[in-house]
């Protein structure tokens, strides 16, 4: 595709209350270069995440609403004063080369591993994900199912990291509902066998993400508040039997609530785990933000294994209003610049994506024309 065919990239867009110069959003990456006793954003983060203010709009790494929800420990956490100082030095940086930046605010349930957070993990049934912690030979630990005052704790825990994300000067919080996480966990029918009202029927298993919404809302209004979802998404050991099903009823009801934008990860992640219990995500449904557009109206985010080519065509078609980019934002600092001009990018090394220090985080270099 020629540059002209790319300009639609370049094109601002109403993203709830933002308006953003352009349509090359930076996806929430774990990069975990924070101290992992801690989860406070240090020096590292602001250098960063200002090196690419230059996206339309910056998604933060996944950032814990509470200790036990955290199974990247050395990612931002959002649920204490001295994490929220951190923070504000990142939003004060990123504000200052004129960037917008959300929290993407989020509780791992079920993927927590207790033997480092020593606490229980929780989770929306006692169902315990299948297959070997990532890097090590340890099973996943069975969670607690919550109950009804777990419940209703946690969604405190999101409201009041809401807050605290808008103390740390963030514009908006992405409520991380993708991905086999807490949020995904309640959505689908492979890991919610619950027997109450947020279980069972897909208006029950919706309900839990409805209501973090609300929290959410509650804080910053709708138009600052999105979403990210993984329908077919089999990370984590994650399946839902009819995900049409369960997801067109979610986007609609998100529809009535007037949020930002709906980010939809395609099929299929490129970090999903070798043992497959399922069928891959893309033979149950190969084109994500297509086959949702007829439910919701609003802004689309397409994301996961994209092209700039691949991105402008689905912006053209209408499936998607922006894209959302992580590896290529992680070795281009510039990536938004290089697009435009046509300048070649920069290759990533996987092999420094969780390393700690400088190294393949902030050591990428510009484009010198």
């Amino acid at each position: 595709m020629s540059r002209q065919g790319l300009q639609i990239l370049f094109e601002s867009l109403k993203l709830g209350d933002l308006t953003i110069p352009n349509r090359l959003i930076m996806a929430s990456l774990t990069r975990m270069r924070g101290d992992p006793a801690t989860g406070v954003p240090n020096d590292l983060f602001v250098e960063y995440y200002s090196q690419r203010a230059s996206a339309g709009l910056i998604i933060s790494e996944c950032s814990a609403i509470a200790h036990n929800g955290d199974c990247f420990l050395g990612s931002g956490g959002i649920y204490n004063k001295d994490q929220v100082k951190g923070w504000k030095k990142v939003t004060d940086a990123v504000h200052n080369k004129g960037g917008r930046m959300f929290l993407q605010i989020w509780h791992a349930g079920r993927a927590v591993h207790p033997h480092l957070v020593k606490e229980q993990t929780i989770g929306p049934s006692a169902i315990a994900i299948r297959g070997m912690i990532f890097g090590t030979d340890m099973a996943y630990a069975v969670p607690k199912e919550m109950t009804q005052d777990d419940i209703k704790l946690v969604k405190e825990q999101f409201r009041q990291g809401a807050q605290n994300a808008k103390e740390a000067g963030f514009d908006g919080v992405e409520l991380h509902g993708a991905n086999g996480y807490l949020i995904d966990q309640f959505l689908r029918d492979g890991s919610n066998h619950r027997k109450d009202i947020y279980g069972g029927s897909v208006e029950n298993r919706n309900r839990f993400c409805l209501e973090v919404l609300d929290e959410l809302i509650s804080v910053y209004g709708p138009g600052r508040v999105g979403i990210k979802l993984s329908p077919v998404g089999r990370y984590q050991d994650m399946h839902d039997s009819d995900p049409i099903k369960t997801y067109s009823h979610l986007v609609q009801e998100i529809e009535k609530k007037g949020i930002a934008y709906i980010q939809f990860m395609e099929p299929d992640e490129a970090f999903a785990d070798k043992t497959q219990h399922y069928e891959r995500g893309g033979d149950q449904m190969a084109r994500i933000c297509h086959s949702f557009r007829p439910y919701y109206s609003g802004n689309l985010v397409i994301n996961n294994n994209l092209t700039p080519e691949i991105a402008a065509k689905a912006i053209e078609s209408g499936d998607a209003n922006a894209a959302s980019f992580g590896r290529y934002f992680i070795s281009n600092p510039d990536f938004v610049e290089r697009v435009k001009n046509g300048w070649p990018l920069n290759k990533w090394d996987a092999h420094t994506f969780y390393t700690g220090g400088a190294k393949g985080y902030t050591d990428y270099p510009f484009y010198k024309a």
